[in-house]
């Protein structure tokens, strides 16, 4: 593979107007999937969190509500059919997707916290595990899918909207752990330790987000009348680009 100056990879070519139109209405697709999911999941964790007095499940379907707020930013950034305006709206999208990582860090840390200080213990919730272990399984794609799409296109703020559902993935992860620990074990601290992890790694994505620093977007082409400049190294990223096939 021909890389740049720097080692880097050169510049993505110019998307055709048909690619980009596929990808724009691959996007939204993945985020009307993303909400719809989204909206399922959370009046089930906050109605099966509330029978089971189950603090995790609440914030799990309260996270998933965050979710739906960061989607619902990308989706009203691709409901404008001129690219220009999709632009122009990115960085709104963005500061909108970084309020909704700071938002979900911050319940999570003060959730995390009253567990760890001696909070109520939850009842067993079958639901809960069904419902942890559902989300484990199709975050992942959607997360990735939407990943791809994003970063061909070039948008910030779709590539952001995925990392969003794959932290979700992550605290799946976390919310199953802590279930099945309760559940069989008897650790109730095993998930708000994890949980304050997650809530560092939220409140990392959100100060991306706020910076337009998404992981992998590719920039807007170049303009022609000016020479490129080689593209600085990506480091969460380089391990792709080299396993990708050359097109």
């Amino acid at each position: 593979m021909t890389t740049g100056i720097s080692g880097s990879p050169p510049p993505a070519p110019p998307l055709v107007p048909a690619r980009r139109d596929l990808l724009t209405r691959r996007v939204r697709w993945l985020v009307a999937a993303t909400i719809a999911y989204n909206v399922i999941e959370a009046a089930v964790a906050i109605t099966a969190g509330t029978v089971a007095s189950s603090a995790a499940l609440v914030g799990f379907g309260l996270d998933s509500l965050v979710e739906v707020s960061s989607a619902a930013a990308v989706a009203w950034q691709f409901s404008a059919a001129d690219s220009a305006v999709r632009q122009a709206r990115e960085a709104r999208a963005l500061r909108i997707i970084a309020v909704s990582f700071f938002a979900l860090a911050a319940y999570v840390s003060v959730d995390a916290v009253r567990a760890l200080a001696g909070g109520h213990e939850a009842d067993h919730s079958m639901t809960g595990i069904v419902l942890a272990a559902l989300s484990l399984a199709i975050m992942p794609f959607l997360s990735a899918a939407q990943r791809r799409a994003g970063r061909e296109l070039g948008s910030a703020s779709a590539v952001a909207d995925s990392q969003q559902t794959l932290l979700c993935t992550y605290l799946s992860a976390v919310l199953l752990a802590g279930l099945l620990a309760n559940a069989t074990l008897g650790w109730s601290w095993a998930d708000p330790v994890v949980a304050l992890v997650i809530a560092a790694i939220a409140v990392k994505e959100g100060r991306n987000a706020w910076r337009g620093d998404a992981c992998c977007a590719t920039p807007p082409p170049p303009d022609p009348g000016r020479a490129a400049e080689p593209a600085a190294p990506d480091a969460c990223c380089a391990g792709e680009r080299l396993s990708s096939p050359a097109r």
